[in-house]
């Protein structure tokens, strides 16, 4: 197993630290390293999750060369950059993509397939997810009659927050924002079309794009287990939520804790990091037909 990277250094480039990705400015261009951090209930948590930042790194590259849509992605290898002497390449390989600098457009783009998570607690309520009225009757983990768009406000730190696509509107303006839901909910079933068929649910996912002159670009990390809700399709029944494929393992261990979520959380048990990392690669290999070359 290869050892987990916390966040290789780059001396003397300009870097902002997410979550997970550490992100470089080149000027023109930006290197985006995912490390092997995870996050539970919006804290870092102090434990690594070795191979975690190649296997994301990885399935967004897949996805960026398959989807018919404009992106940032250039190269997936990072001497393709200028590099400051004595940078550790080896630590970077398989998690790093270089890309090309955007305008980040301010809005979580969420598309949901399936009744679930913060959804399935609004239906509950009052029918709808994201005001957004639905059939009655649904279960939990219900496949939605249709795909539906639900935007948020991209936050720097806690919870992202819903809005309608009214809101939306105001924030981005029209012509924007349904440029942005069509090729949004595009790109979705594309994605779980795909999925499907190598048994993935995707319940839902969220996008980001960004805008360099007047061309609309999908950014970040795409169709990831951090970035959707990956569900085995063997295991589904609607009714109960499935198990997936990211970081429920992490969640469902810190729940039977004492941690209190208010406090810097707990160091995770051996098992629960293999059994994660175990998660996100099966993830990758039935994604892409192909074998983790990092085991």
């Amino acid at each position: 197993m290869n050892q987990p990277v916390q966040q290789p250094a780059l001396s003397g480039i300009p870097v902002r630290r997410g979550k997970v990705r550490d992100v470089y400015d080149f000027g023109d261009k930006l290197l985006l390293v995912a490390t092997d951090r995870i996050s539970a209930f919006d804290w870092i948590l102090p434990s690594l999750i070795p191979d975690k930042g190649r296997v994301l790194t990885q399935i967004s590259e897949f996805w960026f060369g398959r989807l018919p849509v404009s992106h940032h992605f250039l190269s997936g290898n990072p001497t393709d950059l200028p590099l400051p002497e004595g940078t550790d390449v080896e630590s970077l390989l398989g998690r790093s993509m270089v890309v090309r600098k955007s305008e980040v457009v301010p809005i979580e783009c969420v598309v949901r397939g399936y009744l679930a998570g913060s959804g399935w607690k609004e239906y509950q309520q009052s029918g709808t997810v994201c005001g957004i009225p639905l059939p009655t009757g649904l279960q939990q983990g219900a496949q939605l009659p249709e795909p539906i768009f639900t935007p948020a406000t991209k936050a720097e730190e806690g919870h992202d927050e819903n809005i309608s696509f009214a809101e939306m509107c105001d924030r981005v303006g029209h012509d924007l924002s349904e440029k942005l839901r069509d090729t949004s909910t595009e790109i979705y079933e594309i994605g779980a079309d795909h999925a499907k068929a190598r048994g993935i649910i995707v319940a839902d996912t969220k996008f980001e794009f960004g805008m360099i002159g007047d061309e609309l670009i999908l950014i970040d990390e795409v169709l990831t287990p951090d970035s959707s809700r990956f569900w085995p399709e063997d295991q589904y029944s609607p009714g109960q939520s499935p198990p997936s494929f990211d970081k429920q393992f992490v969640r469902d261990w810190l729940e039977t804790t004492t941690w209190d979520k208010n406090s810097p959380p707990p160091e995770l048990p051996a098992e629960i990091v293999e059994r994660t990392r175990a998660k996100y690669i099966e993830a990758y290999e039935r994604l892409t037909d192909s074998e983790f070359a990092w085991k």
